[in-house]
């Protein structure tokens, strides 16, 4: 870390403050947007993979269809809300990693400046690059599986809209998170923490790593997991490429 001998704790703090503040007023207002627009955000986007139309169960040639209750009577409009909020830092993602970048890159020498500025820039694209998976190939597996799940033929799925706007974010958001290890990983390697030769070896530890993490993330289902480990593995493979091949001293 450079040594920033101008500013006390009290300075970084204060400008810690206004990084946060700009961000949760990014986020925010993002979050307004999303709010305006109820029937776009859900009927368009968050619910279509609870209906038989959606274009992932045509090529499954699945008749998937799930038909949601409300239980709760705020429950819509919290739902509306915390997804909003979500939906929100989602959007906002690039420039809440700008803000961050911001009040990091002070207190880094030149050269950790580099190496961490190109992974920050990849961040984001990452980032929805993740969620995009986990909409699109892992979310439809693991409905279809636990909506077709019964202990016995006495018990009938009734599934509540807060129960499947849980599963939604927590997995999607899931995905996003772990799809920004390429970016974590060339970080790292261009500091000379970690090389290519070192993630080699470990590949069969990462593909245990891999098999456990689809294992917690999508439900007990052989083609589930396999959905979903096979993006997680390459991702490994991805940091392989973008990790340099020797350690910097």
């Amino acid at each position: 870390m450079a040594d920033n001998g101008e500013m006390s704790f009290w300075d970084h703090l204060d400008e810690l403050r206004g990084n946060i503040f700009r961000s949760l007023t990014a986020v925010c207002a993002l979050a307004v947007v999303v709010f305006c627009f109820k029937s776009y955000v859900f009927d368009g986007l968050l619910l279509a993979p609870a209906r038989s139309d959606f274009f992932m169960y045509r090529l499954m040639k699945s008749d998937f269809s799930m038909n949601l209750v409300n239980l709760e009577i705020s429950a819509q409009f919290f739902i509306h809300l915390r997804v909003s909020i979500v939906l929100g830092f989602v959007l906002a993602f690039p420039y809440v990693v700008y803000e961050l970048w911001k009040f990091i890159a002070p207190a880094l020498y030149e050269r950790e400046k580099k190496a961490i500025k190109g992974a920050f820039l990849f961040s984001g694209l990452l980032f929805y690059i993740g969620i995009a998976v986990g909409y699109v190939l892992v979310l439809p597996f693991a409905l279809n599986f636990f909506q077709g799940y019964s202990v016995s033929d006495t018990v009938t799925n009734t599934v509540s809209l807060k129960s499947y706007i849980s599963m939604f974010m927590s997995l999607v958001l899931m995905f996003g998170i772990v799809f920004e290890f390429p970016a974590v990983i060339a970080a790292l390697s261009k500091m000379g923490i970690v090389s290519r030769d070192d993630l080699r070896n470990g590949r069969k530890y990462a593909l245990v790593a891999v098999l456990v993490l689809a294992a917690i993330i999508t439900p007990a289902d052989p083609m589930s997991m396999v959905i979903a480990a096979a993006p997680l593995y390459l991702l490994y493979e991805v940091s392989i490429i973008v990790c340099s091949k020797e350690s910097v001293e």
